[in-house]
C-alpha cells in the first residue's frame, strides 16, 4: 500500500509553544542578548540538555566577545559549515572529519573512555566506518587479492582478569596499499578491506588483511581547506581499525598503529596513543604463508595483539570518577 505524503501547509505554522512565562528585556546590548538566551534555556525540560545548552551558549557567546568576531567572519563561518554539510553523503561524513581535525573526537573519546588498568585503550572512530562490512570466518581475508602487502592479524579477546571472551563481535577496516578506503572509490560495488568476525570459544581470532599505509584525510572538501589555512598537514599514520563488542563489556573502538611511521606523533586527528603502537613481525616462510591462507608468495607481516575488554561496571566507575575530577577542576578554575 502506497504511503500518501501529507499536503504542504498553505501558510506558515508555528511549533505550538507559547511565549516564555517571564518578561525579557529588549536585546539592546550584548550582555542582554546572552542573558536572555540563558534565561530561555532554563525552559529546556531535559536536565542534561539544559546543562549542555547553557554551557554551549555561555562559551559560544564568550568566544564571539573575546575575538570581536566580525560580520564577514561570521558569514564565512556559516558558509564553511554549510559546505561541510553539503559534502556529507551516506558514505562520507565531513562533520566527523571536522570534529576529528579539531581534536573534539579525540577529546570526547578520552573523556568517555578513561583508561582502566589492563584494558585496551580506545581511539577515534574516524569517518570511514560503514555498516555493510561482510561477515568473515576466522582465517578468512577482509581484503580482495591485489589490495596490498599481505598481513595476518591474530590475538585473543580477553577480560581484564584474563578470562577469554568467546563470540565477541569484531568489526575491522583499513586502507588499501594506495591509501584509500573502499568508500573513496567512485566505482565501489561492494565492501573491501573491511569485515566482521567473531572470537572463538577460547577468545581467539585471526584474519588475513593487508598492511595499511599512511594516507591523507580527504583534502578536496572544506575540512581540507581549513587545514591548509591553518598550515597543518592532513596525514594519518598507517593503522588498522577495530570495534569490539561483547555482552557485559563496554564497546571498544580502537586502532593499532604499526611502529616506525613518520606521522605517529602528529596524527592529523590526534588518534594515536602510545599503548596502541604495535610491531609487525616479518615472516618469510612459504609453508606458513599457505597455512595462513595466502594464495601466493613466501612472506607476509604478522600482527599479534590481544584485545582486553573492560567490564561495564568497571568502565562506568572509571567514567564517573573522571567526570567528578573534571567537575572539581572546572569549579576550582572559576
Amino acid at each position: 500500500m502506497a504511503i500518501t505524503e501529507p499536503p504542504p501547509p498553505t501558510k506558515a505554522v508555528s511549533n505550538g509553544l507559547p511565549p516564555p512565562p517571564f518578561p525579557l528585556p529588549f536585546p539592546d546590548s550584548p550582555d542582554t542578548i546572552t542573558n536572555n538566551l540563558l534565561k530561555i534555556a532554563e525552559l529546556t525540560p531535559n536536565g542534561r540538555r539544559r546543562f549542555l545548552a547553557k554551557n554551549l551558549i555561555t562559551h559560544l557567546h564568550q568566544f564571539v566577545r573575546e575575538t570581536s568576531l566580525t560580520t564577514q567572519e561570521w558569514e564565512e563561518a556559516i558558509q564553511f559549515l554549510t559546505a561541510v554539510g553539503k559534502t556529507c553523503t551516506p558514505l562520507r561524513q565531513e562533520f566527523i572529519l571536522l570534529s576529528d581535525v579539531l581534536g573534539v573526537s579525540a577529546l570526547v573519546d578520552a573523556l568517555n573512555n578513561p583508561p582502566v588498568q589492563g584494558g585496551t585503550e580506545s581511539s577515534v572512530l574516524g569517518p570511514f566506518f560503514t555498516e555493510d562490512a561482510p561477515d568473515v570466518e576466522n582465517g578468512d581475508s577482509i581484503a580482495s587479492e591485489g589490495k596490498g602487502e599481505y598481513m595476518y592479524v591474530e590475538g585473543r579477546v580477553l577480560s581484564t582478569d584474563g578470562t577469554p571472551i568467546p563470540n565477541a563481535t569484531i568489526e575491522t577496516w583499513e586502507t588499501d596499499a594506495d591509501g584509500f578506503y573502499d568508500t573513496q572509490y567512485a566505482t565501489r560495488e561492494k565492501p573491501d578491506c573491511r569485515g566482521r568476525l567473531h572470537s572463538d570459544k577460547d577468545g581467539r581470532f585471526g584474519y588475513r588483511a593487508v598492511v595499511p599505509v599512511a594516507y591523507p584525510i580527504p583534502g578536496d572538501g572544506p575540512v581540507g581547506q581549513l587545514l591548509l589555512g591553518m598550515g597543518r598537514h592532513n596525514m594519518r599514520p598507517n593503522h588498522l581499525h577495530l570495534m569490539i563488542e561483547a555482552p557485559g563489556y563496554t564497546k571498544l573502538v580502537t586502532a593499532f598503529y604499526p611502529e616506525g611511521d613518520d606521522w605517529l606523533e602528529s596524527d592529523a586527528v590526534f588518534g594515536v596513543k602510545k599503548s596502541l603502537v604495535v610491531s609487525l613481525k616479518e615472516v618469510h616462510n612459504e609453508e606458513e604463508a599457505r597455512k595462513r591462507g595466502f594464495p601466493k608468495g613466501d612472506k607476509f607481516k604478522l600482527l599479534q595483539h590481544d584485545i582486553i575488554l573492560v567490564p561495564e561496571e568497571k568502565s562506568k566507575q572509571a567514567y564517573e570518577e573522571n567526570a567528578k575530577a573534571a567537575a572539581k577542576n572546572a569549579a576550582a578554575s572559576l
